[in-house]
């Protein structure tokens, strides 16, 4: 237990790291008026949102810990419930701010060239990536420290520090559900509206829900991906740590999770730094050396650290099971690349077929969507069976091992969470320097900046789906050890386990579909306000006049928050009706058939998006007949049903089949 002070000491030190980096951030010109104008419209609006969304949550908070209090007999739960809600929304704000300060600052650095400008973007990202492990890792260590002390058996005490993660996940829900909605009505209703019926370019200030998409770059692809990540990162941690306990009843196992998290901590602060080392106007290339010297590094500290707490042979295979799912994780960054990259084939396929018209540009990018499956699957199953058998090798029981696999898969998210949060600040420099009217080397320099941080987005929803995977089968041995089924057998020939089976296979795609209709009917009244606006604002199009941006803005506000809640409460209520109504076992049935699902359907939103999106980008460079051209307004309806695919549905799944797994799991007491 005293080896424990090492993951709030690493934690601390990724929030001060975080600090640092926003200062250097903040530290840079803003530039002109003009840029700073634009760069406060944002951040006003995304701060605006996010206030209105935590108002609107606060509710629901109180709500869900009563619930938890009076139903589990245990106000302990419900404290921990809302502390992981205000991890979540605390580390989301603080990330978020730093991305709407560096986006002038990055196009501002633009000016003196492409290797001033990659540092201000991505180290406003780290501030994302290092805010949130830091508070995850400091928030489960500091709870599970105290309730160690008052419950004497561990199981108890991390049955309540369950509530941290529960809060966490249901926050990250609302957040990654709400903030795609917003992005993505605001960003349809932008190209629908300028870039296909008027041929205005996708940034230009004539546009009035430009500001709105530039907003929603950050409440939808920064603070949401991040809560999305978060909670991923804490379930994954703590669902190992309740196997360690109910497995081997020893305190080294329980808080191996935590120090492997601690670990990958250090490895992210060092390994972000080396984004500086060499950039050679290659921001891709740069990108991709922190990860792999922050995967490089964590390895290293990782075998150090099991030799050095005794564990004999187990510790050889706790380090080669955690070793295979961060490898499990870097193949499917490097495989959601090849389906999504501008300059591979399936990109290069769905932007030629746009030639023919819009039907089968959206015929191609879904197919290549359902091929990109493939791979990410194979590895998440070879990342099962690798973590299973070597800990059967080294005498780890293999679902303690699989657990690793999951701690391990994400422990290096602050480097992870760095290269997402970079892409929206990227695009929104890019933004900034087209309405501030920057030279075309600038704008250039930008575009540049851009086209690596779609790479990267794309790196990292991949990453977050095969973690999602892997912690998600860590969360079901939780469960199945909570209810105590027999050997963690699940019997598929009884039909209340198979229509348990088939509930939860069904909810994946029901929770999608309402998503996307939320997007499609706020879109709707986004494409009709940018239209009555043009039409009616006298000198609008000849940019005479002002549009009114405020307008858009709270379209896209209005309609985010009136859409997510019913979504989020499906989440937590249907598991909950499954363990009431027909078992325990048909809870755990339901729990493998949304897994299933959820992992297909994630993985096929979030590539095609990003297909159906590098194929319009691949014409807007001049190919197949550059912007304004037929394959271009085709592509561009492409990318249209793409967007909330990748941006809204695809990754909140990662976050819905977490929270029904961690409904079951904190609520399991109930079904025995």
């Amino acid at each position: 237990m005293d080896l424990l002070i090492i993951a709030p000491i690493a934690s601390s030190a990724s929030i001060a790291s975080a600090f640092y980096l926003y200062r250097y951030v903040n530290r840079h010109d803003a530039g002109s008026p003009k840029m700073r104008e634009i760069a406060d419209a944002i951040r006003v609006g995304a701060n605006a949102y996010l206030k209105r969304q935590n108002m609107a949550l606060a509710l629901f908070v109180v709500v869900m810990a009563i619930i938890l209090g009076v139903a589990l007999v245990s106000h302990h739960l419900a404290i921990a419930y809302i502390l992981g809600s205000l991890c979540t929304t605390l580390a989301a704000y603080f990330g978020m701010n730093a991305a709407v300060r560096a986006n002038a600052r990055t196009a501002n650095s633009a000016k003196k060239g492409l290797d001033k400008a990659l540092p201000v973007a991505y180290f406003g990202g780290a501030v994302m990536g290092l805010s949130i492990v830091g508070m995850a890792v400091l928030g489960t260590s500091i709870l599970y420290y105290i309730y160690s002390h008052i419950y004497p058996d561990p199981k108890m005490a991390l049955n309540t520090v369950l509530g941290f993660s529960f809060g966490a996940s249901a926050l990250a829900l609302f957040a990654k559900a709400g903030g795609g909605i917003y992005t993505k009505t605001a960003d349809i209703g932008a190209d629908l509206v300028g870039k296909v019926e008027l041929g205005i370019p996708e940034d230009d200030p004539r546009n009035p829900a430009v500001i709105a998409d530039n907003v929603g770059d950050n409440v939808g692809d920064v603070a949401g991906m991040g809560a999305d990540l978060t909670d991923s990162y804490i379930a994954g941690m703590i669902a190992a740590m309740l196997l360690g306990a109910a497995i081997y009843h020893e305190a080294k196992y329980i808080i191996l999770p935590l120090l492997v998290k601690a670990l990958g901590i250090v490895a992210s602060i060092f390994g972000i730094l080396f984004v500086r080392v060499g950039i050679r106007g290659n921001p891709g290339a740069a990108l991709n050396r922190a990860t792999f010297a922050t995967c490089i590094i964590f390895t290293i500290l990782l075998f150090l650290t099991v030799n050095f707490l005794n564990l004999g042979e187990r510790g050889l295979g706790i380090f080669f099971a955690t070793v295979a799912g961060l490898i499990a994780g870097v193949i499917m960054g490097i495989t959601t690349d090849f389906f999504t990259s501008i300059d591979r084939t399936p990109v290069f396929k769905t932007a030629e077929s746009a030639k023919t018209g819009a039907a089968i540009n959206i015929l191609s990018g879904f197919s290549y969507g359902i091929l990109s499956i493939i791979p990410p699957i194979i590895g998440i199953v070879i990342a099962i069976l690798a973590s299973w058998n070597i800990s059967l090798m080294f005498n780890v029981n293999p679902f303690y091992g699989i657990a690793m696999a999951a701690v391990g898969m994400l422990a290096t998210l602050g480097t992870v969470i760095a290269a997402d949060a970079y892409g929206p600040i990227a695009d929104n420099a890019k933004g900034i320097a087209e309405q501030s009217g920057l030279g075309e080397e600038v704008i250039e320099a930008v575009d540049r900046l851009d086209a690596a941080g779609n790479t990267t987005k794309a790196i990292s929803k991949g990453f977050a789906i095969g973690a999602a995977a892997l912690q998600v089968i860590a969360l079901f041995f939780a469960y199945a050890t909570e209810v105590g089924i027999p050997q963690m057998v699940i019997n598929l020939m009884d039909p209340k386990v198979l229509a348990g089976v088939f509930i939860g296979a069904m909810m994946p795609p029901v929770f999608s579909a309402l998503l996307i209709l939320a997007v499609g009917k706020n879109a709707h009244r986004m494409v009709e306000e940018v239209r009555r606006q043009f039409r009616e604002i006298p000198g609008l199009m000849e940019g005479k006049s002002k549009p009114d941006y405020a307008k858009c803005v709270d379209i896209a506000t209005k309609g985010a928050l009136r859409e997510l809640i019913p979504s989020g409460i499906l989440a937590i209520a249907v598991p909950l009706a499954v363990g009431f109504t027909l078992g325990k076992e048909a809870l755990a049935g339901f729990l493998g058939g949304s897994i299933v699902t959820g992992i297909i359907f994630a993985l096929l939103m979030a590539n095609a998006g990003g297909t159906w999106d590098n194929a319009k980008k691949y014409i807007e460079e001049g190919k197949f007949g550059g912007k304004g051209s037929d394959a271009h307004k085709a592509a561009v309806i492409g990318d249209t049903v793409g967007d909330p695919f990748k941006d809204t549905a695809g990754p909140s799944l990662n976050t819905m089949i977490t929270v029904m797994a961690l409904a079951a799991t904190v609520f399991a007491p109930l079904f025995l």
